[in-house]
Parts: structure tokens; sequence; C-alpha cells
């Protein structure tokens, strides 16, 4: 297990991984400013902009998290590619993640987000963004304890 690819794909995890890290500072502090802005009739143009930021920042993420570390832990282990749901299944089994249906959950709403077009829809996700910011963060425990676990972070 310690061939030259073995080696290249743990650099790759350990820069997505940082990668990752350095992303979900910044989705948590954007969750907590939206947070203060709270639940109102109108919103300011500032106010908006946040709300943009951090449904950007979660979809960002989430997609560091799913597409890029997800899957080079899944080389990593040598796991042939399976659909995504599989996947997910499957590292929940093996204690890589904690809850492949939050991160589906996760996963949908970022499509959700990407296919919006409504400054109001995304407005109304925003408690939902929230939500599962934190269930996102519960997941990246999880696997940062699998990854320190074979020394691969």
């Amino acid at each position: 297990m310690n061939s030259p690819k073995n080696h290249q794909l743990i650099a790759l995890l350990r820069s997505e991984w940082e990668l990752l890290m350095t992303s979900m500072l910044t989705l948590q502090l954007s969750v907590n400013k939206c947070k203060l802005i709270g639940q109102k009739n109108s919103y300011s143009f500032e106010e908006l902009e946040s709300f943009d930021s951090l449904t950007s920042k979660f979809s960002r993420t989430s997609d560091i998290f799913t597409q890029k570390v997800m899957r080079t832990i899944w080389m990593l282990m040598h796991e042939g590619f399976v659909p995504f749901i599989d996947m997910l299944n499957k590292a929940e089994k093996m204690y890589i993640i904690e809850s492949a249906d939050k991160l589906i959950e996760i996963r949908d709403l970022r499509n959700q987000i990407a296919h919006e077009y409504i400054p109001e829809a995304i407005r109304d996700l925003i408690p939902e963004v929230i939500d599962l910011s934190v269930e996102l963060n519960k997941n990246l425990e999880v696997c940062r304890l699998f990854l320190e676990q074979r020394h691969w972070i």
C-alpha cells in the first residue's frame, strides 16, 4: 500500500483536505453572519449578497467534500467507481462519514441552489442551508477521524 501512486494520492488528499477546511471555515463565518440577519419581510442589498455568498460557499464546500475528498479516499482504498449514492452508503458503513442520507440531502440542496434563478427562492433556502451546514460539518468530523486513524492527513 506504500506505492508511489498511493503517496501521490495521499499528497492530493492532504491538499484537498486543506482546501476543504478553508472552505468550511468561510462557510461557518457566512452561516454566523446570516443567522444574525435572521428572517424578516425585506432585506437590504448587502443582506441579500450575504445570502448569496452563503449559498455559494455551501455549494463549493459540499462539492469539495463529495467530489474531491471522497473520490480521492475511494481511490486510496482501491474501491471501484460506483454511483454517488452507492459510494455514500458504503462510506457510512465503513465509518468514513456519519450519514449518507444527510449528504444526499446536502447534494440535493446544492443542486437546487445551482438551478434557482429567483433571488427570493434562494432567500427561502437559507434556513435549510444553515441547518445542513451543521450536518456537513458533522460528516467532515467523522471523515477527519477516519483519515487521521490511517495517517492520511
